[in-house]
């Protein structure tokens, strides 16, 4: 497989689990097991924050920023494994637990991987 092929397969998952994951956190805060409170919005909204502040990043297809993302992930992971481990959100949190690791792993390679094919690419056009 060659490595603009990888490039663009990682970008599709990396584009897919993204977008997955602000779905299941609209779903789940919003709708599935709102919080018990007046503005459930909030919590929703904290989750929320600091994964769109990566949409710019992500859409535009930036290396360095898909690796800044995966530092955030880790977080967002610490997370899904205690909601994993509560009855009420098992589910869900496992649910969120595959989306992470999926993004995590397809983020961070995008990263590597989109490098190296610029890198290869500008050496081919000093030549």
């Amino acid at each position: 497989m060659s490595l603009a092929c990888k490039t663009r397969a990682s970008r599709w998952l990396t584009l897919s689990s993204y977008f997955g994951l602000l779905i299941l956190f609209s779903l789940w805060y919003l709708v599935l097991v709102p919080a018990k409170s007046e503005h459930p919005w909030v919590i929703w909204l904290i989750h929320m924050l600091p994964l769109m502040a990566f949409l710019p990043v992500v859409l535009k297809g930036q290396p360095r920023g898909h690796a800044w993302l995966c530092f955030v992930l880790l977080l967002y992971f610490m997370e899904a494994v205690l909601a994993a481990l509560v009855p009420n959100t098992r589910w869900l949190g496992l649910i969120e637990s595959l989306l992470l690791a999926t993004l995590f792993t397809s983020a961070m390679l995008y990263a590597r991987w989109k490098s190296q094919l610029n890198r290869a690419q500008s050496n081919a056009q000093q030549v």
